[in-house]
C-alpha cells in the first residue's frame, strides 16, 4: 500500500439511506418549482414533445350561474368572490363531483393541428378562460401526423386529440372545482376552431355524486336532457342565461341533425321537388326554447299547440267569458290566446317575474304578438283590456278573495286594487304555474295551499266559472298509487279539489300530445256549475267549430287564428285516456264505479233474438218472450229461462239505442210547431215514451229502439221492479274518469236486480234513470 493510499479515507454508505435521501430532495424540489415558479412556463421542446410545468395562479370561486347579455354572446365564468370559508371552498374543490366538457370540431386548419406548440398554447389559453389552475401538461407529436396533448389541473383535467388530414379535434375537459365550464365554449371555439367553415358539436355533464342535488344543470334536469348533454346536435346556441330575482331564466336556439325544413321554411327558400335540402337542418329555423331552473317551459316550434291546449278548452266551456284571470305565463303566449275571443273585456294576468317578462318580449317575441288579431294592440302585454301585475299570485287572490275577504260582487266595479270595494269575480281563471311534479318547494305549496286553492274557486262567478290548472305530464297506467309516486302533489290537488263541494261540482282532466314535450301534458278543468259545464265540455265536435267560428277573433292576414284547436280535437279532450282511469282506481279505498269499468264477461247475458228466417217470429233460444196484450194497449216480455240476479239484460238492444241533443231535440220540437209534419210528431211522441235523460247531466237524451222499450215499468208502490241500471251509483263523483269514459254504458245497460224465474214479467224500476 502506498503513501498516497494509506492518506484516503473510505466511508461505508447505506444505498437504502442514500436513495431515500435522494427522493426526498427530489419531491421537495419539485414541490417547491410548482409552489413559487412562474405561472407560464415556455415549455420543453423535444422531438415529437412539449411538456411544461406551471406554476399556481390564485385560485378564486365563482356563483354557480352564467350569463349573456347580449343574444348568443357567451357570458364570462364570473370571478366574483364569495364570502364562504376556506373550508367551505376546499370542500366544494374535494366533493366527490365534477363537471365534464365534450367537445368536437371539424373543418379545423390542418397545420394548426399538426402544430404542438400552437395547440399546446390554445390548451393553456382555454384554461386560463375558464379561469383555472394548470399544473403541468404534455404534448406528444404523432407519425405521421396528429398531436395527442393531457394538462393535469389542480381541477382535474384537459385533454385533446387531433386528426390534421381530417380536420377534425376532439378535446374533454372535466373539472372538480365549482367554476362553471359552459361560459369556457366560446373561448375554446376562438382558440381551437381555426379556419373558415368549422363546425362545432359539445356536451355537458354533471358528474359524481353532489351533496347538493339541487343543480339546474343536473343530469335530470330538462336544460340538461334538451341542451347541454346531447353532442350531435347541428345547432346549439344559447341566447340568454339570465338568473332573475326569483329563478334562473335559459333561452337557447336548437337544431337536431335530424330535423328538416318546415312547411314555412319551404316556402321561405321556395324549395322545390327533388331538392336534396328538403332532407337536411339547412334550410330548417332553429326551435327557440324556454327553460326557467332547468325546467323546459315552451318551444316556438310546438307552443301555439300547448296554450291553445290549455286556454280554449275552459273557454270554450263557459258561455261567454268576459273577465279573466291568468297566473303566470310570462312568455305572454297564453295571453295571446285569451284575447283571441271577442267576449273578452278584462284579462288580468299576473307573472311574479318581471324580468321574465321583458327577456320573452325581447327574445321570444312571437309568444306575446297579437299584431294579427284584428282590434288587439301589436303585443299582447300592451292591449287595453290586459292589466299585468307583476306580485305573488297566491298572494293577489287571498288578498282579494280569502275567507277573510267580504267577497260580496254586487258591484260592477273593475278597479280589483281598490281595498274598499269588493273586487269582482271571473268568468275563467287559468293557472300556468309550476308543474305539481317540479321538485321545488313553491310547487310543492302550490298545489297543497288549501287557502290558495279556496281563493281560486271562490273568485269564479257563481253561475257558470270554471278554472284551468295545467297539471303536468300525463298519467301511464305502470304509475303506482297516485298518493306514492312522483305526483303525489297532483294527487293531493285533486282531492282537495273533490273535498270542496260547494266550490266545485265537476272535474274533468284532458292531456295533449303535440305540445313539444317527451310525453303528452295534461291539464285539470275545473267547474263551480257541472249542468252548465259538463253540457259544453261534452258538446259535440260541430257546436264547438261554430262556437270557435262565433267567438274568435278574425285576422288581418285571413288566417285562422287556431293552428290546432277546433272541434274535433276537442272531441279527443272529452275522454281521459285509460292510464288516468287506471291510475284513480288504484285510490284505497277503490272508488265504487271502478267496478263497472268494463262488462264482466263471467256474467251470463240474456238476450230477445228474432228469428233469422222469419222477422215476425221470435228465434227457439230468445231468452225472453214479448206478448202485446190487447186489454192493456201494451206489451208484456217474460222470461223463457230462469235469470241469475246481476245479469245483463237485452245488451245487444241497449248497444243500439240513439242519442240525441238538447239542441236537435229542441229543434225537432220547434219544426211541428208549424204544422203539416206528423213524421217528426211521431218521431217525439216515440221518443217521449221510450227515452231517458242523461244521469250525467250531459244535455242529451237517450232513446231505446230495441225490445228493450217493450218491458213494463212498474208504477209508484206496485213493486221495485226485477231490472235495473248496470251501474248502481246514484250522483255522479265530482272527479271521476271512470264516469267520463264509460257514461254512456253507465246510461243504458240494465241487469236483473234478483232472480227472475222462467215465466216472470221483467219489469224496470220505477223512475229508474232519475
Amino acid at each position: 500500500m502506498t503513501a498516497n493510499d494509506n492518506n484516503k479515507q473510505r466511508y461505508a454508505i447505506d444505498i437504502r439511506v442514500f436513495l431515500a435521501v435522494i427522493t426526498t430532495a427530489m419531491t421537495i424540489a419539485f414541490g417547491v418549482g410548482v409552489a413559487f415558479g412562474p405561472s407560464t412556463g415556455a415549455g420543453i421542446v423535444l422531438p415529437g414533445v412539449v411538456t411544461s410545468v406551471l406554476g399556481d395562479e390564485k385560485w378564486q370561486p365563482v356563483i354557480d350561474h352564467y350569463e349573456a347579455g347580449d343574444a348568443g354572446e357567451a357570458g364570462k365564468a364570473s370571478t366574483t368572490t364569495t364570502t364562504s370559508t376556506q373550508d367551505d371552498e376546499e370542500s366544494d374543490i374535494h366533493e366527490p363531483s365534477g363537471q365534464h366538457l365534450l367537445i368536437d370540431i371539424k373543418g379545423v386548419e390542418s397545420a394548426f393541428l399538426d402544430s404542438e406548440e400552437r395547440l399546446a398554447h390554445a390548451m393553456v389559453e382555454s384554461v386560463k378562460a375558464g379561469g383555472l389552475t394548470m399544473l403541468s401538461y404534455h404534448c406528444h407529436k404523432l407519425i405521421p401526423t396528429g398531436v395527442s396533448c393531457v394538462g393535469v389541473l389542480l381541477e382535474s383535467h384537459i385533454s385533446f386529440h387531433t386528426w390534421p388530414e381530417d380536420g377534425v379535434i376532439t378535446l374533454d375537459l372535466f373539472t372538480c372545482g365549482p367554476n362553471p365550464l359552459l361560459p369556457v365554449i366560446p373561448d375554446v371555439e376562438a382558440l381551437f376552431a381555426i379556419g373558415d367553415n368549422t363546425e362545432t358539436q359539445w356536451s355537458h355533464e354533471l358528474r359524481g355524486f353532489r351533496r347538493d342535488d339541487s343543480n339546474y344543470l343536473d343530469n335530470v334536469s330538462d336544460l340538461n336532457y334538451w341542451i347541454l348533454s346531447p353532442l350531435e346536435m347541428h345547432t346549439k346556441k344559447k341566447i340568454v342565461s339570465k338568473r332573475s330575482k326569483l329563478q334562473q331564466i335559459d333561452i337557447w336556439d336548437i337544431l337536431e341533425v335530424d330535423d328538416t325544413p318546415s312547411y314555412y321554411d319551404a316556402l321561405k327558400a321556395n324549395l322545390q321537388p327533388g331538392d336534396p335540402r328538403w332532407t337536411t337542418p339547412e334550410l330548417a329555423t332553429p326551435d327557440r326554447v324556454l327553460f326557467l331552473d332547468g325546467t323546459l317551459q315552451s318551444m316556438t316550434s310546438t307552443e301555439r299547440e300547448y296554450h291553445e291546449a290549455l286556454v280554449h278548452p275552459a273557454m270554450f266551456a263557459h258561455p261567454g267569458p268576459k273577465r279573466v284571470a291568468l297566473i303566470g305565463g310570462g312568455e305572454g303566449a297564453t295571453l295571446r290566446e285569451v284575447l283571441k275571443h271577442k267576449t273578452i273585456e278584462s284579462a288580468v294576468m299576473i307573472e311574479m317575474d318581471e324580468e321574465l317578462v321583458a327577456l320573452s318580449r325581447e327574445f321570444l317575441p312571437q309568444m306575446s304578438d297579437c299584431s294579427d288579431l284584428v282590434g288587439r294592440a301589436a303585443n299582447c302585454f300592451d292591449d287595453d283590456l290586459v292589466t299585468l301585475v307583476h306580485t305573488d299570485g297566491r298572494q293577489w287572490f287571498v288578498d282579494r278573495f280569502g275567507t277573510s275577504v267580504n267577497n260580496d260582487t254586487t258591484t260592477t266595479t273593475t278597479d280589483t286594487d281598490n281595498e274598499h270595494t269588493p273586487p269582482q269575480k271571473f268568468d275563467v281563471v287559468i293557472v300556468d304555474a309550476l308543474d305539481p311534479e317540479d321538485d321545488s318547494v313553491m310547487s310543492e305549496s302550490r298545489y297543497s295551499d288549501d287557502m290558495f286553492l279556496t281563493s281560486l274557486l271562490t273568485s269564479l262567478s257563481d253561475d257558470d266559472g270554471v278554472l284551468i290548472i295545467q297539471v303536468g305530464t300525463a298519467a301511464n297506467i305502470h304509475e303506482p298509487r297516485a298518493d306514492l309516486g312522483v305526483y303525489q302533489s297532483r294527487e293531493r290537488l285533486f282531492r282537495m279539489l273533490e273535498d270542496m263541494p260547494t266550490l266545485v261540482e265537476a272535474m274533468f282532466v284532458y292531456e295533449e300530445a303535440h305540445c313539444g314535450f317527451l310525453e303528452p301534458h295534461s291539464f285539470l278543468v275545473v267547474c263551480r256549475n257541472a249542468q252548465s259545464c259538463r253540457s259544453r265540455w261534452w258538446a259535440e265536435s260541430d257546436t264547438i267549430d261554430y262556437q270557435v267560428y262565433d267567438r274568435i277573433l278574425q285576422t288581418h292576414s285571413k288566417d285562422r287564428p287556431l293552428v290546432h284547436y277546433d272541434g274535433s280535437t276537442h272531441f279527443t279532450y272529452r275522454f281521459p285516456p285509460k292510464a288516468w282511469e287506471t291510475v284513480y282506481c288504484r285510490r284505497e279505498p277503490m272508488p265504487e264505479e271502478c267496478h263497472y269499468m268494463a262488462l264482466d264477461p263471467k256474467v251470463q247475458v240474456f238476450d230477445y233474438k228474432i228469428d233469422e228466417t222469419n222477422a215476425e217470429q221470435e228465434a227457439p233460444d230468445s231468452a225472453f218472450h214479448a206478448e202485446w196484450l190487447e186489454k192493456s194497449d201494451s206489451y208484456k216480455v217474460t222470461a223463457n229461462v230462469d235469470i241469475p240476479q246481476g245479469s245483463y239484460i237485452m245488451p245487444t238492444h241497449l248497444a243500439a239505442s240513439f242519442m240525441i241533443g238538447d239542441d236537435a231535440l229542441s229543434n225537432l220540437r220547434q219544426n211541428t210547431a208549424l204544422g203539416g209534419v206528423t213524421v217528426i210528431e211521431g218521431l217525439l211522441d216515440f221518443i217521449d215514451a221510450n227515452s231517458h235523460y242523461s244521469t250525467g247531466g250531459l244535455s242529451r237524451t237517450y232513446v231505446e229502439i230495441g225490445a228493450s222499450f217493450l218491458m213494463a215499468t212498474s208504477g209508484d208502490g206496485e213493486n221495485d221492479g226485477n231490472v235495473g241500471k248496470w251501474m248502481p251509483l246514484s250522483k255522479r263523483p265530482v272527479y271521476s274518469p271512470v264516469f267520463d269514459r264509460h257514461h254512456v254504458s253507465f246510461d243504458v245497460f240494465l241487469v236483473a236486480t234478483r232472480d227472475i224465474k222462467e215465466g216472470e214479467e221483467l219489469v224496470k224500476k220505477d223512475k229508474l234513470w232519475e
